[in-house]
Parts: C-alpha cells; sequence; structure tokens
C-alpha cells in the first residue's frame, strides 16, 4: 500500500512592475492578456464565485489540470483564488491563493501568497515556489 500523507505549507512571493496597478490587475483579469503569460484557460469566469479551467501538458503527458475558483476581488488591489492542481487522475495539491497589489512610485508592487496542502509527494512547495518565481517573471514580461 502507498504512503498516505500531507504537506502543508505558505509562500510568498514579491515583484514589483513598471506598470500600473489598474494594468497589472487587467493581466490577471483579462483572458486574452492572461493567456500572453499563463495557460490560456477553457474557462475564464473572472467574477466572485466564478470558475477559471485549464489543463494541458507535453505531448508525452502528463496532463496536467489547473481547476480554480475566485473568492473574492477588489479590483486593482486583491485577487484570492482556490484551486485544485492535477497530473492525469492525480490530485497533487490544493491551495489558496493571494494576489495583492501595491501603487508605487514607479509601478505597482505584487505580493503573491499561495498556501497549499501538497499529497502524498506529488508535488512540493519548493517545487510549487519555483514554479510560480517563473509564472510571475513571465508576467513581468508579458507587461513590457
Amino acid at each position: 500500500m502507498t504512503e498516505r500523507f500531507v504537506k502543508h505549507a505558505t509562500f510568498v512571493v514579491e515583484r514589483t512592475y513598471a506598470a500600473s496597478p489598474a494594468r497589472v490587475f487587467q493581466a490577471w483579469s483579462d483572458v486574452n492578456s492572461k493567456a500572453k503569460w499563463f495557460s490560456k484557460p477553457e474557462i475564464f469566469e473572472f467574477r466572485v464565485g466564478g470558475r477559471e479551467y485549464s489543463s494541458g501538458g507535453p505531448p508525452e503527458g502528463p496532463v496536467f489540470t489547473f481547476d480554480a475558483c475566485y473568492q473574492e476581488i477588489v479590483p486593482e488591489e486583491r485577487i484570492v483564488y482556490s484551486y485544485s492542481l492535477d497530473s492525469d487522475d492525480i490530485r497533487m495539491s490544493v491551495s489558496i491563493t493571494t494576489v495583492e497589489l501595491f501603487p508605487t512610485e514607479s509601478g505597482t508592487k505584487l505580493v503573491f501568497t499561495e498556501q497549499g496542502a501538497f499529497f502524498d509527494g506529488h508535488d512540493t512547495p519548493e517545487i510549487r515556489e519555483h514554479g510560480t518565481n517563473e509564472m510571475l517573471d513571465a508576467l513581468g514580461k508579458s507587461l513590457e
């Protein structure tokens, strides 16, 4: 029998972008803008209670599935969503994420906080944080 366990973790990643909070918020809230730096969603309902769903991966597999529900949206200030991440039919993790936007003299400071439950060693907080750093770098490039 396979050993079952859960690892809980919280990590915070910060970025400063030379773009206004309105522009950074738009990069999260508009389906075409978001597709420039995140996987193109099959479902995109950017509203409280709305769903974002995407699946895909390399041709040889596995298929990764991101299934999110927006919990709170404060335009140009905060986005909170909960989501599950699967690899094929294996649930890797469930998380709650808070994205905060703060105006700065030269643009926007983004604070990304993820609190997750990572299941049975299929994913780790360290791997997720690394992926989040790459994702926020891609967001920055899309804002240039």
